[in-house]
Protein backbone atom coordinates (compact mmCIF):
# COMPACT_ATOMS: atom_id res chain seq x y z
CA UNK A 1 0.00 0.00 0.00
CA UNK A 2 1.27 3.88 -1.02
CA UNK A 3 2.05 5.91 2.08
CA UNK A 4 0.34 8.87 2.67
CA UNK A 5 2.90 11.60 0.85
CA UNK A 6 2.46 14.44 3.46
CA UNK A 7 5.75 15.34 4.89
CA UNK A 8 6.70 18.42 6.97
CA UNK A 9 7.74 20.05 3.68
CA UNK A 10 4.05 20.60 2.42
CA UNK A 11 2.77 22.16 5.68
CA UNK A 12 5.62 24.07 7.00
CA UNK A 13 6.41 27.51 7.00
CA UNK A 14 9.33 27.89 4.67
CA UNK A 15 10.06 32.03 5.20
CA UNK A 16 10.79 31.48 9.50
CA UNK A 17 11.57 34.40 11.39
CA UNK A 18 15.15 33.83 13.08
CA UNK A 19 17.92 35.61 15.23
CA UNK A 20 21.55 35.45 16.31
CA UNK A 21 23.17 34.82 19.41
CA UNK A 22 23.55 38.18 20.02
CA UNK A 23 20.04 39.35 20.00
CA UNK A 24 18.71 41.10 22.95
CA UNK A 25 15.99 39.92 25.52
CA UNK A 26 13.65 43.05 24.49
CA UNK A 27 14.64 42.18 20.84
CA UNK A 28 13.63 38.67 21.07
CA UNK A 29 10.09 39.65 22.83
CA UNK A 30 9.35 42.07 20.06
CA UNK A 31 9.74 39.89 17.19
CA UNK A 32 7.58 36.15 18.82
CA UNK A 33 4.65 39.38 19.47
CA UNK A 34 5.24 40.87 16.17
CA UNK A 35 5.00 37.74 14.54
CA UNK A 36 3.24 35.49 16.99
CA UNK A 37 5.06 33.03 17.25
CA UNK A 38 6.23 31.26 20.50
CA UNK A 39 10.01 30.10 19.67
CA UNK A 40 12.47 31.47 17.26
CA UNK A 41 15.81 29.92 16.23
CA UNK A 42 19.00 31.32 16.95
CA UNK A 43 21.02 31.22 13.96
CA UNK A 44 25.13 31.33 13.23
CA UNK A 45 27.17 31.57 9.79
CA UNK A 46 24.86 31.24 7.21
CA UNK A 47 22.18 30.40 8.90
CA UNK A 48 23.02 26.77 10.56
CA UNK A 49 20.78 26.42 13.47
CA UNK A 50 22.46 26.22 17.18
CA UNK A 51 19.31 26.87 19.31
CA UNK A 52 16.27 27.72 19.93
CA UNK A 53 14.78 30.72 22.42
CA UNK A 54 10.82 29.63 23.39
CA UNK A 55 8.62 31.58 25.88
CA UNK A 56 9.40 29.00 28.55
CA UNK A 57 13.32 30.28 27.86
CA UNK A 58 12.23 34.48 28.52
CA UNK A 59 9.67 33.45 31.17
CA UNK A 60 12.54 33.10 33.96
CA UNK A 61 13.13 36.64 34.08
CA UNK A 62 9.77 37.61 35.24
CA UNK A 63 9.53 34.26 37.26
CA UNK A 64 12.17 35.13 39.70
CA UNK A 65 12.17 38.78 39.76
CA UNK A 66 11.30 38.67 43.14
CA UNK A 67 11.99 35.45 44.14
CA UNK A 68 14.81 32.95 44.49
CA UNK A 69 14.41 29.25 43.02
CA UNK A 70 13.36 27.10 46.28
CA UNK A 71 13.38 23.80 44.19
CA UNK A 72 16.39 21.83 43.00
CA UNK A 73 14.40 21.74 39.56
CA UNK A 74 14.14 25.64 39.23
CA UNK A 75 17.72 26.18 39.27
CA UNK A 76 18.92 25.90 35.24
CA UNK A 77 15.17 27.75 35.27
CA UNK A 78 16.48 30.57 37.48
CA UNK A 79 20.09 30.64 35.59
CA UNK A 80 17.96 32.58 32.99
CA UNK A 81 16.54 35.17 34.65
CA UNK A 82 19.83 37.02 34.44
CA UNK A 83 20.19 36.29 30.83
CA UNK A 84 19.95 39.27 28.37
CA UNK A 85 21.48 37.82 25.18
CA UNK A 86 19.95 34.92 22.78
CA UNK A 87 23.10 32.78 23.49
CA UNK A 88 22.62 32.98 27.42
CA UNK A 89 18.97 32.52 26.59
CA UNK A 90 18.41 29.45 24.24
CA UNK A 91 18.05 25.88 24.26
CA UNK A 92 21.13 23.76 23.03
CA UNK A 93 21.21 22.05 20.70
CA UNK A 94 18.30 22.93 18.99
CA UNK A 95 15.23 20.33 18.51
CA UNK A 96 14.80 20.04 15.18
CA UNK A 97 12.98 18.09 11.80
CA UNK A 98 14.01 17.47 8.64
CA UNK A 99 11.78 18.20 5.49
CA UNK A 100 11.45 15.18 4.54
CA UNK A 101 10.20 13.85 7.66
CA UNK A 102 6.31 12.57 8.15
CA UNK A 103 3.74 14.42 10.02
CA UNK A 104 3.87 11.58 12.12
CA UNK A 105 7.42 11.76 13.05
CA UNK A 106 7.23 15.54 13.81
CA UNK A 107 4.61 15.38 16.00
CA UNK A 108 6.19 12.54 17.85
CA UNK A 109 9.40 14.91 18.22
CA UNK A 110 7.22 17.59 19.76
CA UNK A 111 5.33 15.64 21.89
CA UNK A 112 8.62 13.96 23.37
CA UNK A 113 10.40 17.03 23.53
CA UNK A 114 7.54 19.39 24.66
CA UNK A 115 7.96 21.92 21.96
CA UNK A 116 5.66 23.85 19.74
CA UNK A 117 7.73 24.66 17.10
CA UNK A 118 10.72 22.67 15.79
CA UNK A 119 12.85 24.31 13.22
CA UNK A 120 12.97 22.37 9.91
CA UNK A 121 17.02 21.93 8.71
CA UNK A 122 18.77 20.54 5.70
CA UNK A 123 21.86 17.63 6.51
CA UNK A 124 24.19 20.77 7.23
CA UNK A 125 21.85 21.93 9.85
CA UNK A 126 20.92 24.37 7.66
CA UNK A 127 17.38 26.65 8.47
CA UNK A 128 15.15 25.55 5.73
CA UNK A 129 11.98 26.94 7.12
CA UNK A 130 9.58 26.30 10.60
CA UNK A 131 6.68 23.57 11.69
CA UNK A 132 4.74 24.26 14.26
CA UNK A 133 1.90 22.16 15.73
CA UNK A 134 -1.02 24.21 14.04
CA UNK A 135 0.85 23.38 10.87
CA UNK A 136 0.53 19.64 11.40
CA UNK A 137 -2.98 20.18 12.42
CA UNK A 138 -3.54 21.09 8.41
CA UNK A 139 -3.73 17.85 7.02
CA UNK A 140 -7.63 17.41 8.93
CA UNK A 141 -8.86 20.29 6.54
CA UNK A 142 -8.38 18.10 3.88
CA UNK A 143 -11.94 17.71 2.11
CA UNK A 144 -13.91 14.64 2.70
CA UNK A 145 -13.79 14.06 -0.96
CA UNK A 146 -9.89 13.80 -1.49
CA UNK A 147 -9.85 11.71 1.51
CA UNK A 148 -12.17 9.14 0.04
CA UNK A 149 -10.22 9.17 -3.17
CA UNK A 150 -6.78 8.35 -1.34
CA UNK A 151 -8.52 5.58 0.28
CA UNK A 152 -10.44 4.20 -2.55
CA UNK A 153 -7.06 4.13 -4.56
CA UNK A 154 -4.01 3.67 -2.02
CA UNK A 155 -6.07 1.40 0.72
CA UNK A 156 -8.92 -0.43 -0.73
CA UNK A 157 -8.42 -1.31 -4.55
CA UNK A 158 -5.49 -2.91 -3.27
CA UNK A 159 -6.56 -4.85 -0.30
CA UNK A 160 -9.93 -6.05 -1.28
CA UNK A 161 -12.47 -5.82 -4.46
CA UNK A 162 -13.99 -2.60 -4.87
CA UNK A 163 -17.19 -4.33 -5.14
CA UNK A 164 -16.21 -6.06 -1.30
CA UNK A 165 -16.02 -3.38 0.72
CA UNK A 166 -17.87 0.05 0.58
CA UNK A 167 -16.94 3.00 3.24
CA UNK A 168 -17.90 6.22 3.26
CA UNK A 169 -17.04 9.52 4.91
CA UNK A 170 -18.00 12.29 7.05
CA UNK A 171 -16.24 15.01 9.16
CA UNK A 172 -13.22 12.99 8.74
CA UNK A 173 -14.59 10.05 10.13
CA UNK A 174 -14.74 7.07 8.17
CA UNK A 175 -17.14 4.12 8.16
CA UNK A 176 -16.10 0.65 6.25
CA UNK A 177 -19.58 -1.42 5.33
CA UNK A 178 -19.52 -5.12 3.31
CA UNK A 179 -18.30 -7.93 3.63
CA UNK A 180 -14.78 -9.53 4.22
CA UNK A 181 -12.89 -12.53 2.79
CA UNK A 182 -10.87 -13.00 5.90
CA UNK A 183 -11.58 -11.26 9.20
CA UNK A 184 -7.77 -11.06 9.93
CA UNK A 185 -7.49 -8.60 7.22
CA UNK A 186 -10.08 -6.12 9.35
CA UNK A 187 -7.58 -4.63 11.45
CA UNK A 188 -4.93 -4.60 8.81
CA UNK A 189 -7.67 -2.59 6.79
CA UNK A 190 -8.47 -0.37 10.12
CA UNK A 191 -4.91 0.54 10.66
CA UNK A 192 -3.93 1.45 6.84
CA UNK A 193 -6.99 3.95 6.33
CA UNK A 194 -6.14 5.60 9.96
CA UNK A 195 -2.68 6.05 8.27
CA UNK A 196 -3.90 8.06 5.46
CA UNK A 197 -3.57 12.25 6.28
CA UNK A 198 -6.56 13.91 7.48
CA UNK A 199 -8.64 10.59 8.88
CA UNK A 200 -10.06 11.25 12.10
CA UNK A 201 -11.36 8.35 12.78
CA UNK A 202 -12.17 4.83 11.61
CA UNK A 203 -15.42 2.43 11.64
CA UNK A 204 -15.73 -0.59 11.02
CA UNK A 205 -19.18 -2.21 10.10
CA UNK A 206 -17.80 -5.34 8.61
CA UNK A 207 -19.78 -9.31 7.85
Amino acid sequence: MAASPYTVDDVMTHTAVAIGREASYKEIVELMHRWRVSAVPVLEGEGRVVGVVSEADLLPKEEFRQDDPTLPGQLEEASKADAVLAEELMSSPAVTVHADATLAEAARIMVRKRVKRLPVVNDLGMLEGVVSRSDLLKVFLRPDEEIGEEIQSAVIAEMSPPDQVEFTVLDGVVTVRGPVRDRALVPLLARAIRAVEGVVDVRMELD
